[in-house]
């Protein structure tokens, strides 16, 4: 039968009442055939993504499947990855005029058909736990911030206040109003769409943070590639840190080693010590785990 594959994994991990979710990760090479296949479920809505062409029928069919599983469902949008600037259409139903990620009780404002991403990253669910777990009357550094998810964390986990740092100011209008959509207080909370190695002094003078969370994209053209700006960044994570203070580093990039983090912090800032490491998840299976998101938490053991 076919998409019987996709309707197990669905059943498998319909989320709670209201909550969002991945229902379908193709991307990790567990389920063959489908690796081109992600699906997101923000109620009412669902986001299907693809990675490569598929046909009319094909669609017509994964939306039935949908409507069968899921009874609140209003509309299903596609985004086509596999085409120049990711396009997105309508594949049946009718957006709301506002979608919203649901996450552990925090909502997140989507942006459906503006950008290439949504705004949201449903794999960084278990960043953002551990962020909001850790936050309790600190100060935090969101570096990378884009759309706040991590800010919005760290508030709700009761931070004293946090600074967000990104080059792009639309990303961050969006982050401002994901605060606002939480009830979250504004004054807390700073939004500098600066780039980061131009604001060194900067951050300097509003440090130094008990928690920076990084979460660099894998490239992102001439401003950021791992294999270059990683190193840079990591040397300069501790003369932002409190004595004790904590960074959350995040790295999705197939194409780097398992330890290219733990080996670059070991030889660029030795001060930090690995405390802990996350990945996105079961709802996010990866056939080879070290292609997928990995998470490195370390502490500030001495500041010379």
């Amino acid at each position: 039968m076919m998409l019987t594959v996709v309707r197990q994994q669905i059943l498998q991990r319909l989320p709670a009442q209201g909550e969002s979710g991945r229902l379908f990760h193709g991307r990790g090479h567990c389920f063959p055939g489908y690796e081109d296949l992600l699906i997101d479920y923000y109620p009412p809505v669902v986001l299907v993504t693809l990675y490569r062409q598929r046909d009319d029928d094909w669609l017509r069919q994964l939306c039935c499947l949908l409507a069968e599983l899921l009874p609140d469902l209003q509309a299903v949008w596609l985004q086509e990855r596999f085409l120049v600037n990711a396009p997105g259409r309508l594949l049946s139903g009718r957006l709301p005029a506002t979608v919203d990620a649901m996450e552990n009780g925090l909502r997140f404002r989507l942006r459906l058909g503006d950008a290439q991403n949504v705004g949201f990253f449903p794999d960084m669910a278990s960043g953002r736990a551990v962020v909001r777990e850790r936050s309790g009357n600190r100060s935090v550094l969101n570096l990378f911030a884009y759309t706040c998810s991590f800010s919005v964390a760290a508030m709700a986990g009761g931070a004293s206040r946090v600074v967000n740092l990104d080059m792009n100011r639309g990303a961050l209008d969006l982050g401002r109003i994901n605060h606002q959509l939480n009830s979250q207080d504004l004054r807390a909370v700073s939004f500098l769409p600066h780039e980061l190695f131009r604001s060194q002094s900067r951050l300097r003078r509003l440090g130094p943070f008990d928690l920076i969370v990084c979460d660099p994209p894998a490239t992102q053209g001439k401003s950021f590639t791992a294999e270059r700006h990683w190193p840079k960044l990591v040397r300069r994570l501790p003369e932002l840190l409190n004595p004790g203070g904590e960074v959350l580093a995040c790295l999705s990039a197939p194409h780097l080693p398992p330890r290219f983090l733990d080996d670059l912090v070991l030889a660029s800032a030795p001060s930090l010590a690995k405390i802990g490491s996350y990945t996105a998840g079961a709802a996010f299976p990866e056939h080879y785990p070290q292609r997928g998101l990995n998470l490195a938490l370390f502490r500030l053991e001495n500041k010379n």
